[in-house]
């Protein structure tokens, strides 16, 4: 078996780099493990079981955390959900308030004009006795003189009564309009009274209502910060982890390597997917990408499609590679868990000491009691260059944490 040097490099998991970038990544500074010639199975565990523990405590923190994050943000979009409804119901009233405010005003206006007619009248009624006064103080017999006849005396007697009749009929027909009126616009202001008061009850519930939503999603943020500070925690010990791991693996380990170069199944090789430096170009878009949101011949792409190949699901879009564990407890699928114990037929997954994206690897066999993992990996740097596969044997401990493909 060939006793390795190697070395961890950046990798780039996710969305293709573009080819004038390359130049740049140059400056970005990767996390190396040199790893000394001698077998990884003759690896001590460097106490991982003890930072595992609290990694793993804290890891049931955050779970509760995020669990209860999740049921006031169920609480918090209940609310809100009456919220609206509240809010909807007290528009509809507002409408109604509306328009019997127009029906109200246009019963005020029709009242005022009535009084008007009702003044109108009056005067002229007035001027008619008035008039009729003047004429009755001419005597009977005066006005029987003055008319040409019997019948035309009878005619100026039952006109000046009929315009007395007619003039006092419109005023109380003009009377009777203003009270209908008026008790059209009082029925109408307690129609009124009664909605402004039902619209200011659902703004007092919906006021009510909004500071229940503001207080339940202030406390969903608060679990939120819990669990980001719980996670910075986690990642403070994972580090204390990997580099208890890295000054073990510089005294006493190393790696060895079964078989490397090229894995003919999986799509990706040098004619389709040229690597430079640990960055892929051409692909699937000419830009480096895989087809499923990963970039070709990288580790993330490799064990997407083993995944893939072994269950025939695809896991699109997991993100990097140390992304992979989150990403498989959001599917929320049986066919996918995850735990800190490796297992065959798993991902495993570095979250510390590989840089910002983390490495992961297919877990084909666990051997010498659980300390040691033959796996198969793309772009593990073991001499050959980037973008290569390698079925190695390496020491599990360098390994956080692991995704269990169950079927």
């Amino acid at each position: 078996m060939l006793m390795l040097k190697l070395k961890l490099m950046k990798r780039r998991s996710t969305t293709p780099v573009f080819k004038g970038l390359v130049a740049k990544s140059i400056l970005v500074t990767t996390a190396v493990i040199m790893v000394a010639a001698a077998p990884l199975s003759m690896m001590p565990r460097v106490s991982a079981d003890k930072y595992d523990d609290q990694i793993n405590a804290i890891q049931n923190q955050i779970d509760q955390y995020q669990a209860q994050a999740g049921q006031l943000r169920a609480q918090a979009d209940t609310l809100q959900t009456k919220v609206d409804a509240l809010n909807n119901e007290k528009m509809q009233i507002q409408a109604r308030i509306d328009l019997n405010q127009v029906q109200y005003d246009q019963l005020q206006n029709q009242i005022v004009k009535t009084k008007q007619d009702i003044k109108n009248n009056q005067d002229a009624l007035g001027d008619t006795l008035a008039d009729l006064y003047v004429d009755d103080s001419i005597s009977p017999l005066e006005m029987l003189a003055s008319s040409k006849n019997i019948g035309d005396y009878v005619d100026k007697q039952e006109y000046r009564s009929s315009v007395r009749d007619q003039l006092s009929q419109t005023i109380e027909k003009v009377k009777q309009l203003k009270k209908d009126l008026e008790d059209q616009q009082n029925k109408l202001a307690v129609v009124l009274a009664n909605e402004k008061a039902s619209r200011d009850e659902l703004a007092a519930k919906q006021a009510e209502q909004e500071r229940l939503v503001a207080e339940t999603r202030g406390q969903e943020s608060a679990y939120q910060a819990l669990a980001s500070q719980s996670r910075a925690q986690q990642a403070a010990i994972r580090a204390q982890q990997q580099a208890a791991i890295a000054a073990a693996i510089g005294r006493t380990g190393g790696a060895t390597l079964i078989a490397g170069g090229a894995d003919g199944a999986y799509p990706w090789n040098q004619s389709n997917c040229p690597m430079s430096g640990y960055y892929s170009l051409g692909g699937a878009d000419g830009n480096g990408g895989d087809g499923h949101s990963y970039g070709c011949r990288q580790c993330a792409s490799y064990a997407a499609w083993r995944v893939a190949r072994e269950t025939g699901v695809y896991p699109e879009g997991w993100g990097n590679a140390t992304d992979f564990p989150a990403s498989a407890r959001a599917v929320h699928s049986p066919l996918f868990t995850t735990g800190y114990t490796p297992r065959e037929r798993s991902l495993a997954v570095m979250h510390a000491g590989t840089g910002p994206e983390g490495h992961v690897a297919y877990v084909e066999a666990v051997v010498d009691g659980g300390a040691s993992l033959i796996v198969s990996q793309y772009n593990y740097n073991y001499g050959a260059g980037y973008g290569m596969y390698s079925k190695m044997k390496l020491s599990a401990s360098i390994f956080q944490e692991y995704v269990y493909i169950n079927n």
